[in-house]
């Protein structure tokens, strides 16, 4: 029952179509949440701790299965997208910043976010096809970094060279 609310964030992943997109929306409000309430240091802690709860969910939730991925499993969603989002609520941690401001770093990350973890390039497939609980969790996570990357590439093309 636990792992089930954990590795479906709540339920979220029982939504159609197209779950891991469901996850990735619902881990933003989620992620604007901690940072208003806690700041970036405690989205981060969390992070980390939902990802560890997160693989232990997940084999708890494909143990004996053929299955090593069921859609309705969105909480390496949640993980990944938080990462993509790091970059954006690090510099919204500022005082005085309003991160309402930065929403389309919000908008960047989501999508690319859901392009890396559909796609699955170099790291990402090779993750995805560990065939375990681990690469479930690993292959968002690494999906998050990619697109933290290019939240803070096209962030610098924006604000440097853009805005010439």
């Amino acid at each position: 029952m636990i792992a089930r609310m954990i590795g479906t964030v709540g339920g979220v992943g029982y939504l159609r179509p197209a779950p891991g997109t469901w996850g990735s929306a619902a881990a933003l409000p989620l992620a604007w949440a901690v940072h208003v309430v806690a700041g970036f240091p405690a989205l981060a802690i969390l992070c980390l701790a939902l990802f560890a709860a997160g693989w232990w969910a997940t084999a708890q939730m494909t143990a004996g299965q053929s299955d090593h991925d069921p859609s309705e499993i969105v909480v390496d969603e949640v993980v990944g997208q938080w990462i993509a989002l790091a970059p954006i609520l690090y510099v919204g941690w500022s005082p005085g910043l309003d991160g309402l401001v930065m929403w389309p770093g919000w908008i960047a990350a989501f999508v690319l976010f859901r392009l890396f973890d559909i796609w699955k390039p170099w790291l990402v497939g090779w993750a995805d096809r560990r065939g375990d609980a681990l690469g479930v969790m690993l292959d968002d996570v690494i999906a998050g970094v990619f697109a933290a990357i290019g939240v803070i590439l096209l962030a610098g093309l924006y604000h440097g060279v853009l805005a010439r």
